[in-house]
């Protein structure tokens, strides 16, 4: 849409001039605004720059050569810029979805896990869909975890973590083999990236979308904490939601296999979340709030603690 093109300027940013009003939606992690415009009264869409520099030109092609396979689960993409030798210069304009709310409960939880069980069986051979996303892969989290046992197990006295658990962790992850099975992966699948609008799941920012492991979206959902959005989770739900996937996933999969490896990548993945926001804490600065940080890290080690005594 040649018009919506003219409402930014050659710098990469809004053109005030052209708009009614904006308001800011987040910032991303190089300091850029993601802003929803109005260019009627009634009239909105949500420009999103390059947020992350190493994820430049991956927007729009996940948008064009994934998402154009998918049904109607994620905002459209009506216009955008791709510079590959200027970040500045490369952004996305989506329709605007309204105002979102994000709630953890099991209406938005099934519904999503639904989807992703659905993509999760969508065959992506033919697509040249990178292996690797913002975090690192799952076997360098374990390597880095299993490397720092004796570091973790001195901060236990900071945490509600007994030793005897973590010993016993570390016992049950000699010698195991992960499945390598890699399937399409959203990537980032926290809960401010999905949402319930007029009665309709909608899955947000794809940019992050790679080959992986079934368990990195399902623990995105199930037990990644996040600063911004607190959740709980508890046993009897986190069964509930794996449940929902094996029902809907277009796979044949051992159930009772599969669900004791997700508890063993969930305990690893959260040990590994623990350390990263105990580093947080101590470096203070300032992204996220002290209390935020504090609320997040007593999520990660409930979801450590059930999926160590699930084992």
């Amino acid at each position: 849409m040649e018009l919506l093109k003219s409402i930014v300027l050659a710098d990469g940013t809004l053109n005030d001039e052209k708009i009614l009003k904006k308001e800011i939606l987040y910032k991303g992690m190089n300091g850029k605004l993601v802003e929803r415009f109005f260019v009627s009264p009634t009239k909105s869409y949500v420009f999103k720059p390059l947020t992350n520099n190493d994820q430049l030109g991956k927007e729009v092609w996940v948008n064009e050569h994934v998402l154009s396979l998918f049904p109607n689960i994620y905002p459209k993409m009506v216009s955008y810029s791709a510079n590959p030798n200027d970040p500045n210069l490369n952004w996305v304009i989506f329709e605007d979805l309204g105002r979102l709310t994000h709630v953890f409960n099991e209406e938005t939880v099934f519904g999503v896990t639904k989807l992703i069980a659905w993509w999760h069986s969508f065959d992506s051979k033919e697509m040249d869909i990178p292996l690797t996303g913002p975090k690192p892969p799952f076997k360098d989290i374990l390597l880095e975890v299993t490397l720092k046992k004796a570091v973790f197990i001195k901060l236990l006295p900071l945490l509600n973590i007994e030793k005897k658990m973590i010993h016993r962790l570390f016992s049950l992850l000699e010698g195991v083999e992960f499945s390598e099975k890699l399937v399409l992966s959203h990537g980032d699948l926290h809960l401010g990236n999905y949402a319930v609008v007029n009665n309709r799941m909608v899955v947000l920012d794809w940019e992050h979308a790679h080959l992986n492991t079934p368990y990195w979206d399902l623990y995105h959902v199930i037990d990644m904490s996040h600063p911004i959005f607190p959740k709980q989770i508890t046993s009897q739900f986190r069964g509930e939601v794996l449940k929902v996937y094996l029902e809907h996933v277009n796979d044949m999969i051992n159930t009772e296999d599969f669900i004791r490896e997700y508890h063993l990548f969930s305990a690893v993945f959260s040990i590994w979340m623990i350390l990263l926001i105990l580093k947080d804490l101590k470096s203070n600065d300032g992204k996220w709030s002290k209390e935020q940080l504090e609320i997040q890290l007593k999520e990660t080690e409930s979801s450590l603690r059930q999926c160590v005594n699930f084992l």
